[in-house]
């Protein structure tokens, strides 16, 4: 951490306040991560490889900027008496500014949605920091006070930057004139971590975690007699120094490529699998991809960044390269390595590149692999998977028409014949339990899946031995309505259009008398519709009920209920439409209407609660809840 004494006065020290999710940040992360102190190092030297990666990027177009300093390497000095530890490096380096903005805020989209995640759980929270990217504040589990010092290249000597802060809610920003290219970060260890100050804990911590580093990461040797009394003990390069997907699979060890992928992905969890591959012929590249274990918070944004790192002739080229994978696989983390693409290229001469799109189709078919040696060799090891990332890959069957066969051997369901809620039956599974005379698939959408499970629409499927799928997320819908059908079987929503006894497979019940007379039964449906009036576009009789009094049904061209919610969720107008409202009117609430027409008040209170009932069943809102628990207390008292 040195600087040129001769260098011009310093600029005045200011004092800043962290902003308040820094903050919050810093308090979860010192009481969650106690017991993954060691992690501190492996960030700083991640965060010192990406400065390196950085400069040697915009190298290409100013290479005037490695001139007086052209190998890119990152050094650790340390003083176990003193109790301190540095990382430097001669990366990118960073302005005043860049200070200001990096180490003083979170600047990333989410940040309320990813504090919202954090439960107090410290494992859990472990996984979400580190997928948050914000590993430099993890300093502050093992130091009471953290300095850096920077100068970002291409700026004169006197534009150097001094930060520190002792993590307790300020931090201090001033000139530094006279400091050479990239960035140093001295960290004051509390008294009860000085251990991470001795070099056998760091040449460890360093061999375990930042192996991979393609940079040389060196520490003070040794030494020797030979060396006299107070000289320089000579450096060691530590680790490998060697791009990880460039070495031969044969080589390379599990857990090496584990923590590579901590490295990339910023995880604190093994991946699930991984998959290395190296292409020769027309197109040549490198492919090291990985899937994770857990989903990161903003997973379900679709403009959050997402992608692999892309290198070109091993040259760091960009972050969240998401040219090379479809838009369904955004959870793939991993690296791509092209020896056919320009070092200048850009993110926009990928999305026009015909390699680019070649490597894309097949990148996507080799994460398929991935998925497809993971249903045969761990069964519960995809349904981990399944249960993070399933609605996600659910768009593949949408967006990528050429795989559409593989994803859907790869889907999973929650069905009536589950003994659970879980997603775990597929389609496969369903055809082959089906009935011999059943040449549909039967479906019901709703919130969750507990929620389709206890839907009044099923009672006639459930009495019949009929299998339902129960669809809960969100693109369940939409995914099905492109679907159309599966090895010739039609999906058919069991909530839409009308339902009659004779049309379902299966052994129909015995028929029982209606309690009220069919003519006197039309009749007394024409007077409930008008008095819902607009509500409803129209009230009948069903089949599709054996035990409730109501459900709600579509028509058969209208906008399921998923849809309207996701549109409503997202401010958009819903089309004009309203639910039919059907009456099983075999049953004693009905019974009731009849008996006691005359009486109109009390027909009205049925009617609207009958409505309402079917409301709830269906997790739709009512308009009043308020009046609707009026009325359930009149007819109480009634």
């Amino acid at each position: 951490m040195t600087q040129d004494t001769s260098a011009k006065k310093t600029r005045r020290a200011r004092t800043r306040s962290f902003q308040a999710e820094v903050r919050q940040l810093l308090k979860l992360m010192i009481h969650s991560l106690y017991s993954h102190k060691e992690i501190f190092l492996r960030e700083l030297i991640s965060n010192a490889s990406d400065a390196c990666d950085r400069l040697r990027f915009e190298a290409i177009s100013r290479p005037e900027l490695l001139a007086d300093d052209p190998e890119l390497s990152i050094a650790l000095e340390f003083n176990a008496e003193e109790g301190w530890v540095e990382v430097s490096d001669n990366g990118i380096g960073m302005s005043e500014d860049e200070v200001i903005q990096q180490l003083g805020t979170i600047a990333k989209s989410g940040t309320s949605d990813f504090l919202a995640g954090l439960s107090g759980d410290e494992q859990e929270d472990a996984r979400l920091i580190g997928q948050f990217g914000v590993g430099f504040y993890s300093s502050f589990i093992v130091a009471s006070r953290v300095e850096v010092l920077t100068r970002r290249a291409g700026l004169p000597a006197e534009a150097g930057v001094s930060w520190s802060s002792e993590g307790q809610g300020k931090f201090t920003v001033k000139g530094a004139p006279g400091l050479r290219r990239g960035t140093s970060v001295r960290l004051y260890l509390k008294d009860g971590e000085r251990n991470f100050a001795e070099p056998f804990q760091l040449r460890s911590l360093i061999r375990r975690y930042s192996d991979h580093i393609a940079f040389p990461v060196s520490m003070p040797g040794m030494g020797g007699e030979e060396d006299g009394e107070g000289a320089e003990p000579p450096r060691e390069i530590v680790n490998t120094a060697q791009a990880l997907w460039t070495r031969p699979k044969r080589e390379i060890k599990p857990e090496e490529y584990n923590e590579f992928y901590r490295h990339v992905a910023r995880d604190s969890e093994d991946p699930l699998c991984y998959a290395h591959n190296q292409v020769e012929g027309r197109r040549e590249y490198t492919s090291l991809l990985f899937i994770p274990r857990r989903a990161p918070f903003d997973l379900f944004n679709r403009e959050s960044p997402r992608g692999v790192k892309l290198y070109v002739q091993r040259v760091f080229i960009m972050d969240d390269a998401e040219q090379f994978l479809p838009l369904y696989l955004r959870f793939v983390r991993g690296v791509v390595d092209s020896r056919d693409l320009p070092l200048n290229v850009s993110r926009e001469l990928l999305q026009q590149n015909d390699d680019v799109r070649a490597m894309r189709q097949a990148l996507a078919r080799r994460v398929l692999d991935m998925l497809d040696r993971l249903v045969g060799d761990d069964a519960d090891g995809y349904q981990e998977f399944w249960n993070e990332f399933g609605r996600v890959l659910k768009e593949g069957v949408v967006e990528d028409s050429g795989n559409r066969e593989r994803i859907l051997q790869l889907l999973r369901f929650a069905t009536t014949a589950s003994q659970d809620d879980a997603q775990s039956e597929t389609l496969a599974d369903y055809a082959r339990r089906k009935q011999d005379d059943q040449n549909e698939i039967y479906y019901i959408a709703a919130a969750t899946p507990s929620a389709a499970r206890s839907s009044p629409q099923l009672e006639v499927f459930t009495q019949r031995g009929l299998e339902v799928l129960l669809l809960s997320d969100p693109v369940d819908e939409w995914v099905i309505g492109h679907l159309g059908e599966y090895e010739s079987l039609r999906f058919r929503d069991i909530t839409r259009g009308a339902l009659t006894a004779d049309e379902l497979p299966g052994t129909a019940p015995v028929q029982v008398a209606d309690i009220v007379d069919r003519e006197d039964a039309a009749a007394l449906l024409r007077r409930m519709k008008s008095v819902l009036g607009d509500e409803v576009s129209d009230v009948r009789s069903t089949a599709r009920l054996t035990d409730s009094p109501s459900c709600l049904a579509l028509g058969e061209h209208e906008m399921g209920v998923q849809m309207q919610r996701i549109l409503r969720a997202t401010g958009q107008e819903l089309p004009d439409s309203k639910p039919i409202l059907e009456i099983n009117t075999g049953h004693g609430l009905f019974k009731r209407l009849a008996l006691r027409e005359g009486d109109a008040e009390l027909f009205e209170d049925l009617t609207r609660l009958l409505h309402e009932q079917a409301m709830l069943t269906q997790g739709r809102e009512l308009d009043d809840p308020g009046e609707f628990v009026r009325r359930v207390n009149r007819l109480l008292e009634n």
